[in-house]
This record gives structure tokens, sequence and C-alpha cells, in this order.
């Protein structure tokens, strides 16, 4: 599929076969889930599609193609330096290389902001402006230092100041053209001394030229190609009722006796419109200017985002020091970063120790302490100390590419409500050109003399004042500033369709470790069971068989033995079985560590006294491993992890705004019941393996929950993939975060009450979008129609309703940019 259009025609035929229930279509996949009451055999579907407009082929999990009888619209090539979209998302999230105008809609395709644009600098000589050099250096010419040059202006501004050019000779033209006209009103027009009338209607129609031909010829462009494609829109309505009106004007001039004597002046003349046709065009383009420039400001954030990211770096090399473009940077190089510099490139520190402030990544304010060994991020900000790092991820690996990427494609992401604006766009330029014939029609017929003047006016300004575009802008608009407000707080949204489905939320479900705890357990105890084995001995077994485990428990395990200075075995054959433990061999000897399932399987049971002193532990919310040696428990470890200090307060946030939180962990249940108690969790379930965890998902589901699901680990993923909203920590493992639709960059659950936050505040404003957007064309249509002249003897001019709809879009933008705003 190639287009929205496709996506939702496929819907349509599928929804419509005998027997189904529900179709939802997902363009990016080219993927169909069919809900039916009864098995539907594979074929029923295809001939069903094939009997639709088009070519199908479609398969039981595989992939779905189709092709157009008609021409099949191609994605442009070239070599542009940013990816261009339509703001309304006309075509789902296709995508553009170079600048210019929807082939649906009309409207200025949008720059999507792009990291590499920004980080890879040029450099020139201030003497010789022709010299250009990819890095600094001297000049080739004088010797002088080469200095960064300015980076060039942004499609978006490029745009801004061509159209703002052409406003202004469109204001310049159309302003004598009004005077003119307007001066009929005054008594003894002093104008007439000067010329007769129909020479002033010469010199408006010369003056209207290069306002109609020039400065606004891009609306006649989009609407003679949106008539051609049948793609009708805004510019549709526009370019016929401005035409009309100067055409009419041009034909009155030229051919005045072909007009009854209703249409003429006592002077003679046919009246013309050339002040309606050109303040309309100049009034439609000065919205367009202001929505360039408020679109500017609709992505905003990720601009802001984009100004963290430094373009240069110093590298160590040898001891000596270099400064080189952030491009040139690859893993594992040594860099120094210095006191008040951004970090270059993700990576870990390996020298040195400093606070960093991460607010511009997580949202948080407070400057965060580091030292040897602890992560950095791209674009964070140094403290007052140097230190040195190692390169771990570079270019667009970097958590900031990541979130830049992120907020690019949330932002063109459809939410499910965009639903009912697409539907009513689809039926609204043909109904609105069939009121405007009724408009035209009842006028003259019925209208007043001369009938045929009013309803010609009447029909343009109904035509005029018409905006499908702000029905179309609402969601988006919205959902663009919200997906990048959440960015700057560290919330980051991959679909708005997420964005949508967290507003509705009612139940959370959380992983213990590493979501509610800080997830860096520690070692607290090491003991043995009997005489058989030391407590020194059982720590070398447990260190030496976690050695091959990423696991956080298995780290702590680890750090520990190198701490106490273990000696670290030969271990063999190791295997992880998730929700349980690890096994394998070590020193010959068979090993098993893990919980008491784990225990089960490698056949050792641990005595009634062996448990009682495991749960005076686990009754404080640590975590307890058992160490089994050729089939006999011998031992067990006490691992601490922390809870958060954000955890207990976001519960409560979220159970205050109605949402049940329940704590799904695969730990014991005197761990489990020690943690649920501290947080006042009336809902937990302890002992959980992941397929427990998806199962426990399912259930609520079927009782009409929409779920949420919070974790960090390979063993939440199932679970974050099948629940309504998958919400990972950003500190997790990259499978939860691929799993989910929602990443914590900080990780911690104070970030889903923003979420929830967000969510609303976004929901609220496409609502309100919607309204603003809906209301004004079901009250301004039936005004400009002349409803309320029989009343008020009230008639709306097209000027006027040409300056309400430049106006409507930009009211939705405004209204959505208040988001920024927004404290979450």
């Amino acid at each position: 599929m190639t287009c929205n259009g496709c996506r939702t025609h496929v819907e349509e035929t599928l929804s419509k076969v005998e027997g189904v229930t529900n179709a939802a279509v997902d363009l990016k996949k080219a993927e169909a889930i069919i809900e039916m009451d009864s098995h539907i055999p594979i074929e029923k579907f295809q001939e069903a599609l094939k009997a639709n407009g088009g070519q199908y082929s479609i398969h039981q999990n595989g992939e779905h193609q189709h092709t157009h009888d008609k021409k099949k619209v191609e994605k442009p090539k070239g070599k542009g330096t940013g990816t261009f979209y339509c703001p309304m998302h006309c075509e789902g999230d296709k995508t553009y290389d170079k600048t210019g105008d929807c082939p649906v809609c009309g409207m200025d395709l949008v720059e999507e902001v792009n990291l590499s644009a920004t980080t890879s600098v040029q450099w020139t000589c201030p003497m010789h402006p022709e010299v250009i050099k990819d890095e600094s250096g001297s000049c080739p010419i004088c010797g002088m230092d080469l200095v960064p040059m300015e980076p060039d202006l942004s499609a978006e501004e490029k745009t801004y100041k061509k159209l703002l050019k052409k406003f202004w000779i469109a204001v310049a033209f159309t302003l004598p053209i009004f005077i003119i006209a307007m001066s009929e009103m005054l008594p003894n027009n002093p104008l007439y001394d000067v010329l007769e009338l129909k020479y002033w209607n010469w010199i408006q129609f010369v003056l209207s030229i290069p306002v109609v031909f020039y400065a606004t010829w891009m609306f006649f462009e989009r609407a003679y190609r949106s008539i051609k494609t049948w793609n009708l829109n805004m510019f549709t309505l526009i370019g016929i009722g401005a035409g009309v009106a100067w055409l009419f004007s041009v034909f009155g001039m030229l051919v005045p006796d072909f007009f009854p004597d209703q249409f003429k002046t006592e002077a003679g003349t046919v009246h013309v419109y050339f002040e309606a046709a050109t303040v309309i065009l100049t009034l439609v383009l000065l919205g367009q200017v202001l929505e360039a420039r408020a679109h500017s400001k609709t992505n905003s954030s990720v601009k802001e985002l984009l100004k963290l990211a430094p373009n240069k770096a110093v590298k160590v090399v040898d001891g000596e020091e270099q400064e080189v473009a952030i491009d040139e940077i690859k893993l594992g190089d040594i860099l120094r970063v210095k006191p008040g510099d951004k970090i270059p490139v993700d990576g870990v520190i390996t020298e040195g120790e400093t606070t960093i402030d991460e607010s511009m990544i997580t949202g948080e304010p407070i400057p965060v302490n580091k030292s040897i060994d602890d992560k950095v991020s791209s674009g964070t900000i140094n403290g007052n100390q140097s230190f040195l790092m190692k390169a771990e991820k570079v270019g667009s690996d970097t958590l900031l590419s990541q979130i830049i990427q992120m907020v690019n494609y949330a932002s063109r992401s459809r939410a499910p409500i965009q639903k009912l604006a697409d539907t009513v766009s689809g039926y609204f330029v043909p109904v609105v050109v069939i009121i405007a014939s009724v408009t035209f029609g009842v006028w003259a017929i019925w209208g007043p003399e001369p009938a045929y003047v009013y309803a010609l006016v009447n029909a343009i300004a109904v035509l005029i004042i018409a905006c499908p575009c702000a029905l179309g802008l609402a969601t988006p608009m919205s959902v663009m500033v919200g997906v990048g407000k959440g960015a700057q707080n560290g919330v980051l949204i991959k679909n708005a369709e997420a964005l949508e489905k967290m507003d509705k939320v009612d139940t959370l479900i959380v992983d213990k470790t590493g979501t509610i705890t800080e997830g860096k357990p520690t070692v607290e105890k090491v003991g043995a069971f009997g005489d058989r084995f030391r407590e020194s001995e059982i720590l070398q077994f447990i260190a030496s068989l976690n050695s091959s485990s990423e696991h956080p428990l298995a780290e702590a395990t680890v750090k520990y033995g190198k701490e106490q200075n273990t000696e670290f075995l030969k271990a063999d054959g190791f295997n992880a079985v998730t929700g349980k433990g690890v096994e394998g061999k070590v020193n010959g000897k068979e090993v098993a560590l893990g919980n008491a399932k784990m225990m089960e399987m490698a056949n050792a049971t641990a005595s009634e006294a062996m448990e009682e002193e495991a749960q005076s532990y686990q009754k404080q919310g640590k975590t307890v491993s058992y160490l089994a040696i050729d089939a006999k428990v011998v031992g067990y470890v006490v691992i601490g992890d922390k809870i958060k200090e954000t955890s207990a307060k976001a519960i409560k946030d979220l159970q205050d705004k109605g949402i049940a939180v329940i704590m799904l962990t695969g730990d014991n249940h005197d761990t489990a019941q020690a943690v649920a108690d501290e947080l006042k969790l009336a809902d937990f379930q302890a002992s959980m393996l992941p397929e427990n965890k998806l199962q426990e998902v399912e259930k609520l589901q079927e009782q009409g929950k929409v779920v949420a699901m919070a974790g960090d680990g390979i063993n939440d993923a199932p679970a974050l993939a099948k629940s309504d909203v998958g919400i990972a920590m950003g500190t997790g493992t990259d499978v939860a975060i691929e799993s989910a639709a929602i990443t914590l960059v900080k990780g911690d659950l104070h970030g889903i009450v923003k979420a929830r936050n967000l969510s609303d505040a976004v929901m609220r404003n496409i609502k309100q979008n919607l309204f603003f957007a809906m209301i004004y064309n079901t009250l301004g249509i039936p005004i400009a129609a002349g409803l309320l002249y029989p009343f008020f003897g009230i008639l709306l001019s097209p000027m006027i309703a040409a300056l309400a709809m430049s106006f409507s879009s930009v009211s939705v933008i405004a209204n959505s940019l208040r988001l920024k705003s927004k404290n979450i």
C-alpha cells in the first residue's frame, strides 16, 4: 500500500465482507487485523479485494501488496537536504525529498528536522568565502584560520520568506484596487472627475494581473491539480470562488452587452469584482504566511533538541588532544569532555567524576552525579569538572538521535480519532460546491433585485468561507506539538495511537525490578547451608556461573565477587532459564542458581530450615537466590534493590487519577508483599514467568480493561507488546524498548504520570480543535449563504469570508501551540 487512500479502501472492503465484525489496516506494516464471527477462508477476502478496484495479494501472517488500476503514485526521488511531509498526513507517513506542496491537499510540505544537518559543519575563510572545507584549518590562499559557516535557512523559513515576499507584492497591488472599488460609496466620487468608471475598471484589471498571475497563481495551480486528480481540497474552493469572480469581471468588461441590466451600474458598465477576487486571494495568502510561521513553531521542541547536538569534540590520541568533527568519532575513541561542554556522543566515563545536567533529555532539573563506569548521553551538559569517556554509540545510534527519530516518526503518525476528520473531509468539498450551487439558485429565484448579483456574491462567499484544512489540521498539529513536548520531558511517544490510548488506560501493570526499584541491585549477604562449603566458596561458584550472564542480579554478584578478590572458576554450558535462574558447569560440577522453581528444575530440594532462613530476608523486600551444586542446595545469596524515591508518589498520583496499579514480579511472594506494603499496593502477584504476565494482560483485557504495562526487561517484552499501551523504562533492555509504545528516558514511574498528563492534554486539545473547525464550518457556511438576511438584513462579504477562512486554520494551529506551555 502506498498511501492512506489505499489503507482506507482496503479497510472498507474487508469490513463489508459478510461475517466480519471489525477490520483494522496498518499502512506502515501493510497488515490487516480482522475480527470475525466464525472463520472466513482467506480466498473470500482475496476475491473481495480484487473486485474493488485493484490487484491484490493477501496472505495470513505474511505480506499484503496491492497495485491501483490507476497509475501508481511513486515517492519522489532526489537529493533533498531534508525529508518533507504533509502536515495533514494525507498519504499517511509518506515523505518527499523535495519541498513543494502536497499532491492531495495542496498545503506546503513541512521539513522534517534532521540531526545530521546540524552536526555536519563546513568551514570557510572570512577573506575568501569561495574557500569551503569540511574541517577546520587555515585558508590555502591567505593562511587565515577558517571559521564555521552559518547554516542554511530551513525549508520552512525559506517558504515563509518566499510567501511573505509574495504577500507584500499582493498587498501593493490589491490596496489601490480596493480603494478604487470602495470609492463608489463616496458621494460625488472624486475619482470620476479624473476618469470614467469604465476606465477605472480597466485600471483595476491591470493591477489585478500581478496578484492573480504571480503572487497567488499557486492557488489556481493547486485548484486545477485537485480537480484533475479529484483530490478536492481547500484550494479547489478558493480557485473556483476567486476564479469565478475574476473571470466574471473580465468577461463583463469585454462583452458588457451579454449581461442583463441588473448586472449593470447606472453608467452602463457591468459590476466588476476585481477587488473581491484580489482581496480574497491576498487574505488567503496572509493565512498561508501565518501558517508557515506557526508551522515552524509546532516542531520547535525537536529543534531545541537539535541545538543540543554538538558539532565537534576533543579526541585523545596517545595522550594528545585533537579537536575533531562529531562525525569523525568512531566506536571506542577516548574523548575529553571539559567543564561546561556538551557530551558529544553516548559513552561511559573511564576517568574522573562530575555532575551532568540531563534536564534537556529527562526533563529533570537536578544535575546527576557521574563517576567511572557511569553512562553519559549525547547533548547533556557537563558540570565544572573534566573527565575522559569512551564512545559507545555514535551517529544515529546515540540517544539524542533516537529521540529525534522517534519524535519525527510519531509526529507523522495518525491518531484513531483522526478517522472522524478524514471521513468528514472526504465529503466536505463536494457538499460545499452543492451548497454554493443551491445558494446561487435560491437567490436567483427568490432574492431581491439585482437577484443574480446577490446570487453570485453569496455563492462565492459560501465557497470561500468553507475550510476543510482546519478540520484536517486539528489532530496532526496537536500530536506534533504534544510529541515534542513529551520528548522535552523524557517521555518518548512511538506513535499517535499510543498517545490517544494512554488517555483511556484504567489499569497499569508494573514490574518490580528496574521499574519500581532502581534496578541497581547489590549483594547484601552470601550464606552457606551446612558445612560442605564455606561462604567464600559459595560466592566463588555464584560469581563464576554469573560471569556469563548480563542480568542485573548476575552483574551485582560478579561485581561483589571482584570486590572480595574472588578467584573465578571456569564455567561451561551456561543457560539462562527465563523467570527462574541460571545453570551450567563450574569446575566440573553441575551448578544451578535461582528461585524455588529453578531448584525444582535442578532436582534440588530446600529444607524447611533453609526456606525459613531465606524468608527472613524476603520479608524485608530482599531477593534470595538459592545455589545448588550437584542437585543439592548448599547456599544462597541475598540481593537488595532500593525502591526508587519517586515510585510511591507516582503510584499514588496514578491511583488518584482512577488507575488501578498492579505489580507483577518474578520474585517470591514475601519479597513482593514487602514492596507492595511499602507502596500501599492493593494488588500484586509474585513468582510470575513471562507467559504468566502475558496471560494476566489478556485476562484483564477480556474483562474490558484498557491495560498499560510498564517494564524494563526481556521477560517483560511479550506483555509490553500485548498490552494496549506498552511503557518501557529507558534504562532497560533494547528489546523491551522496541516492544513498547512509550519509552521513559529516565526510567521511573513518575514518567508514567507525565505520559498520562500529556495524553489528557493532547486529547483535550484535539477535541477543542475539532470543535473549532466543525462549529466554524457549521455556522459559517449558512451565514455566508445568507441565512441571516431575511431576519436581520445581514450578508457576509466574500472578503470577510476569506479573512475568516484564513484565520480558521491559524486558530487551530495557535490552539495546538498552547500545549507547549502545558506543565506535565
